[in-house]
């Protein structure tokens, strides 16, 4: 940014510094999701929502045929800034969904000064039974458990994630403040 004034050149100059170390975000907000329980309904409609507010936002859709979907994945988590994680019944049957989330708190973690925020969306379900990992979520995780492929290592990221996420200040479908949050 040119300036005529030495004034604003210090400013500039001390604004561009500020910018060298605070890395610009390609999304304002990546949406993670199951694709089965919310994508022809609540999913695309907050992803037009937001859209339309000229809310730059990453959705799976943006995935081109042909790239390698999980390190697409991560990369788009790392380039954003607001994460939504829409919980839903089914969340946690998705293999992909858990590492999803497991990625986006790791990135907030590490990015702690670096204003990376996760909401939840918890759509349908009841917190606790994310947070505790009953219902459908502690099906979800004996089932894999079962299956074998995934290690103790991977489960425990896994829970952590999901109670850590689900310790967050969200949004809950049954309360008002939800859908005015879908709304607006």
């Amino acid at each position: 940014m040119a300036s005529s004034s030495s004034s604003s050149s210090s400013s500039s100059s001390s604004s561009s510094s500020h910018a060298a170390t605070m890395p610009m975000k390609k999304y304002d907000v990546f949406i993670s999701f199951r694709g089965d329980d919310t994508r022809a309904g609540f999913t695309s409609h907050l992803y037009a929502d937001l859209c339309r507010s000229k809310i730059y936002t990453y959705i799976d859709y943006r995935i081109e045929k042909g790239d390698e979907v999980w390190v697409e994945l991560v990369k788009a988590i790392k380039q954003s800034t607001i994460f939504l994680v829409v919980f839903s019944e089914n969340y946690a049957s998705s293999t992909w969904c858990l590492n999803e989330l497991v990625e986006i708190m790791e990135c907030c973690n590490k990015n702690e000064d670096d204003k990376v925020v996760v909401i939840p969306v918890f759509y349908h379900v009841d917190p606790s039974h994310v947070r505790k990992q009953t219902g459908s979520y502690g099906t979800a995780l004996i089932k894999h458990k079962k299956q074998g492929k995934n290690d103790d290592k991977m489960m425990q990221n896994w829970k952590n994630a999901l109670f850590q996420a689900a310790n967050l200040s969200g949004f809950h479908s049954t309360t008002y403040r939800f859908f005015c949050f879908c709304i607006h």
